[in-house]
Protein backbone atom coordinates (compact mmCIF):
# COMPACT_ATOMS: atom_id res chain seq x y z
CA UNK A 1 0.00 0.00 0.00
CA UNK A 2 0.76 3.83 -0.66
CA UNK A 3 0.89 7.04 1.41
CA UNK A 4 0.39 10.06 -0.52
CA UNK A 5 0.93 13.52 0.55
CA UNK A 6 2.52 16.85 -1.37
CA UNK A 7 4.17 14.82 -3.67
CA UNK A 8 5.62 12.70 -1.22
CA UNK A 9 5.15 8.39 -0.98
CA UNK A 10 5.54 6.44 1.38
CA UNK A 11 5.11 2.72 0.69
CA UNK A 12 4.40 0.17 3.04
CA UNK A 13 5.84 -3.17 2.81
CA UNK A 14 4.40 -6.44 4.77
CA UNK A 15 7.56 -8.73 4.77
CA UNK A 16 7.28 -12.05 6.86
CA UNK A 17 10.21 -13.62 8.22
CA UNK A 18 10.31 -17.40 8.36
CA UNK A 19 12.25 -20.66 9.32
CA UNK A 20 12.38 -23.24 12.28
CA UNK A 21 13.22 -22.66 15.59
CA UNK A 22 16.32 -21.04 16.71
CA UNK A 23 17.50 -20.27 13.41
CA UNK A 24 18.21 -16.34 14.10
CA UNK A 25 15.23 -14.46 12.70
CA UNK A 26 14.85 -12.54 15.79
CA UNK A 27 18.77 -11.47 15.87
CA UNK A 28 18.66 -10.66 12.07
CA UNK A 29 15.65 -8.64 12.44
CA UNK A 30 16.97 -6.52 15.69
CA UNK A 31 20.35 -6.66 14.03
CA UNK A 32 18.88 -4.53 10.84
CA UNK A 33 16.61 -2.38 12.72
CA UNK A 34 18.61 -1.43 15.67
CA UNK A 35 21.55 -2.20 15.00
CA UNK A 36 22.43 -5.00 17.80
CA UNK A 37 22.98 -8.49 18.55
CA UNK A 38 22.23 -10.21 22.01
CA UNK A 39 23.09 -14.05 22.65
CA UNK A 40 19.88 -14.00 24.65
CA UNK A 41 17.14 -14.41 22.40
CA UNK A 42 13.99 -16.00 23.75
CA UNK A 43 11.73 -17.98 20.94
CA UNK A 44 9.18 -15.98 19.52
CA UNK A 45 5.92 -17.40 20.14
CA UNK A 46 3.23 -16.30 17.52
CA UNK A 47 4.20 -13.06 15.96
CA UNK A 48 6.10 -9.94 16.64
CA UNK A 49 7.24 -6.92 14.79
CA UNK A 50 9.58 -4.79 13.69
CA UNK A 51 10.26 -1.92 11.40
CA UNK A 52 12.74 0.33 9.65
CA UNK A 53 12.41 2.78 6.92
CA UNK A 54 13.88 2.79 3.39
CA UNK A 55 15.15 6.10 2.00
CA UNK A 56 15.36 5.68 -2.03
CA UNK A 57 15.68 9.55 -2.89
CA UNK A 58 13.70 12.76 -1.34
CA UNK A 59 10.38 11.73 -2.93
CA UNK A 60 9.79 8.26 -2.00
CA UNK A 61 9.94 6.21 0.70
CA UNK A 62 9.97 2.17 2.04
CA UNK A 63 8.20 1.76 5.29
CA UNK A 64 9.53 -2.23 5.60
CA UNK A 65 7.15 -4.14 8.34
CA UNK A 66 9.23 -7.20 9.50
CA UNK A 67 6.97 -9.76 10.87
CA UNK A 68 8.56 -12.08 12.64
CA UNK A 69 6.94 -15.14 12.62
CA UNK A 70 7.43 -18.51 15.11
CA UNK A 71 9.53 -21.04 14.03
CA UNK A 72 6.88 -23.45 15.45
CA UNK A 73 3.82 -21.97 13.51
CA UNK A 74 4.06 -23.76 9.92
CA UNK A 75 1.73 -27.02 11.62
CA UNK A 76 -0.41 -23.92 12.85
CA UNK A 77 -4.14 -22.70 11.68
CA UNK A 78 -2.93 -19.15 12.19
CA UNK A 79 -0.53 -18.69 9.10
CA UNK A 80 -2.87 -17.65 7.19
CA UNK A 81 -4.02 -15.09 9.17
CA UNK A 82 -0.26 -14.11 9.77
CA UNK A 83 0.38 -13.86 5.90
CA UNK A 84 -2.56 -11.85 5.01
CA UNK A 85 -1.23 -8.73 2.62
CA UNK A 86 2.25 -9.75 3.02
CA UNK A 87 3.88 -9.12 -0.15
CA UNK A 88 7.53 -10.47 0.18
CA UNK A 89 9.20 -13.33 2.60
CA UNK A 90 12.47 -14.42 4.11
CA UNK A 91 13.38 -17.83 4.77
CA UNK A 92 16.12 -18.57 7.19
CA UNK A 93 17.94 -21.39 7.94
CA UNK A 94 21.22 -22.23 10.11
CA UNK A 95 24.13 -23.58 8.54
CA UNK A 96 25.56 -25.36 11.83
CA UNK A 97 22.06 -27.44 11.54
CA UNK A 98 20.98 -29.44 8.91
CA UNK A 99 17.80 -29.90 10.01
CA UNK A 100 16.74 -26.55 9.75
CA UNK A 101 17.76 -26.53 5.42
CA UNK A 102 15.95 -29.88 5.00
CA UNK A 103 12.70 -27.73 6.52
CA UNK A 104 13.43 -24.87 3.91
CA UNK A 105 11.14 -26.35 0.80
CA UNK A 106 8.14 -26.84 3.47
CA UNK A 107 8.15 -23.17 4.46
CA UNK A 108 8.51 -22.38 0.54
CA UNK A 109 5.69 -24.36 0.21
CA UNK A 110 3.53 -23.01 3.00
CA UNK A 111 4.17 -19.45 1.40
CA UNK A 112 2.90 -20.46 -1.91
CA UNK A 113 -0.32 -22.07 -0.61
CA UNK A 114 -0.68 -19.46 1.68
CA UNK A 115 -0.01 -16.25 0.14
CA UNK A 116 -0.38 -15.03 -3.44
CA UNK A 117 -0.13 -11.07 -5.11
CA UNK A 118 -2.67 -9.65 -6.49
CA UNK A 119 -1.85 -11.33 -10.08
CA UNK A 120 -2.79 -14.32 -8.66
CA UNK A 121 1.67 -15.37 -8.15
CA UNK A 122 3.57 -16.47 -5.66
CA UNK A 123 5.36 -13.34 -3.39
CA UNK A 124 8.83 -13.06 -4.01
CA UNK A 125 10.96 -15.25 -1.16
CA UNK A 126 14.59 -14.79 -0.54
CA UNK A 127 16.62 -17.94 1.48
CA UNK A 128 19.05 -17.01 3.65
CA UNK A 129 21.60 -18.84 5.05
CA UNK A 130 22.10 -17.46 8.86
CA UNK A 131 25.19 -18.28 11.34
CA UNK A 132 27.78 -18.00 8.60
CA UNK A 133 30.27 -16.74 10.94
CA UNK A 134 30.13 -19.99 13.07
CA UNK A 135 31.25 -22.48 9.97
CA UNK A 136 34.68 -22.17 10.76
CA UNK A 137 35.20 -21.88 14.09
CA UNK A 138 32.50 -24.93 15.03
CA UNK A 139 33.28 -27.21 11.55
CA UNK A 140 29.78 -26.89 11.06
CA UNK A 141 29.90 -29.40 8.40
CA UNK A 142 28.33 -26.04 5.69
CA UNK A 143 29.88 -27.39 2.27
CA UNK A 144 27.30 -26.01 -0.13
CA UNK A 145 29.60 -23.44 -2.40
CA UNK A 146 27.88 -20.58 -3.92
CA UNK A 147 26.81 -22.17 -7.58
CA UNK A 148 24.82 -25.12 -5.74
CA UNK A 149 22.82 -22.76 -3.58
CA UNK A 150 22.17 -20.32 -6.58
CA UNK A 151 20.89 -23.18 -8.81
CA UNK A 152 19.14 -24.82 -5.35
CA UNK A 153 16.94 -21.19 -5.44
CA UNK A 154 16.31 -21.56 -9.19
CA UNK A 155 14.93 -24.47 -8.88
CA UNK A 156 12.90 -23.44 -6.04
CA UNK A 157 11.45 -20.22 -7.10
CA UNK A 158 13.50 -18.18 -4.50
CA UNK A 159 14.55 -14.80 -6.22
CA UNK A 160 17.85 -14.66 -4.17
CA UNK A 161 20.54 -16.31 -1.47
CA UNK A 162 22.07 -14.76 1.05
CA UNK A 163 24.84 -15.99 3.34
CA UNK A 164 24.78 -13.55 6.84
CA UNK A 165 25.83 -13.00 10.27
CA UNK A 166 23.03 -11.86 12.69
CA UNK A 167 26.36 -11.13 14.90
CA UNK A 168 28.15 -8.71 12.90
CA UNK A 169 25.52 -7.63 10.67
CA UNK A 170 26.93 -9.17 7.59
CA UNK A 171 24.84 -9.18 4.74
CA UNK A 172 21.98 -8.32 6.69
CA UNK A 173 21.14 -4.96 5.31
CA UNK A 174 21.67 -5.98 2.25
CA UNK A 175 19.55 -8.92 1.95
CA UNK A 176 16.29 -7.37 3.77
CA UNK A 177 16.75 -4.24 1.39
CA UNK A 178 17.09 -6.22 -2.14
CA UNK A 179 13.38 -7.95 -1.14
CA UNK A 180 11.92 -4.73 -0.67
CA UNK A 181 13.77 -2.77 -3.40
CA UNK A 182 12.92 -5.94 -5.34
CA UNK A 183 9.25 -5.62 -4.63
CA UNK A 184 9.17 -2.05 -5.30
CA UNK A 185 10.56 -2.04 -8.62
CA UNK A 186 8.42 -4.61 -9.98
CA UNK A 187 5.32 -3.41 -8.56
CA UNK A 188 4.32 -5.99 -6.19
CA UNK A 189 1.12 -6.06 -4.30
CA UNK A 190 -0.67 -8.30 -2.30
CA UNK A 191 -4.19 -10.10 -3.19
CA UNK A 192 -7.49 -8.47 -3.19
CA UNK A 193 -8.50 -9.91 0.78
CA UNK A 194 -11.95 -8.95 2.35
CA UNK A 195 -12.25 -7.40 5.07
CA UNK A 196 -9.87 -4.93 7.37
CA UNK A 197 -6.65 -4.08 5.46
CA UNK A 198 -3.42 -4.01 8.04
CA UNK A 199 -2.65 -0.20 7.75
CA UNK A 200 0.63 1.64 9.00
CA UNK A 201 -1.86 3.09 12.30
CA UNK A 202 -2.25 -0.72 12.79
CA UNK A 203 0.87 -1.67 12.59
CA UNK A 204 1.78 0.30 15.39
CA UNK A 205 -0.89 0.00 17.81
CA UNK A 206 -0.57 -3.85 17.67
CA UNK A 207 3.28 -3.37 18.49
CA UNK A 208 2.38 -0.92 20.98
CA UNK A 209 -0.05 -3.37 23.06
CA UNK A 210 2.28 -6.26 22.67
CA UNK A 211 5.31 -4.28 24.34
CA UNK A 212 2.55 -3.55 27.24
CA UNK A 213 1.07 -6.63 27.61
CA UNK A 214 5.27 -7.93 27.59
CA UNK A 215 4.15 -10.63 24.85
CA UNK A 216 7.01 -12.54 22.88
Amino acid sequence: MAFEEEGFTEYVYKIIVVGNLGTGKTSLINQYVEGKFTNYYRSTIGVDFAHKDIQLDKKTRIRVQLWDIGGQERTQKMTRVYYKEALGAIIVFDVTRTDTFKAVKLWKEDIDNQVRTIDDKPIPVILIANKIDLVDEENSGWDQDDEEMEQYCEDNNFIKFYKTSAKTAFNVPDSIEHLSKYIFKNGIRHEKILGTKITNEDFEETRKKRSKDGCC
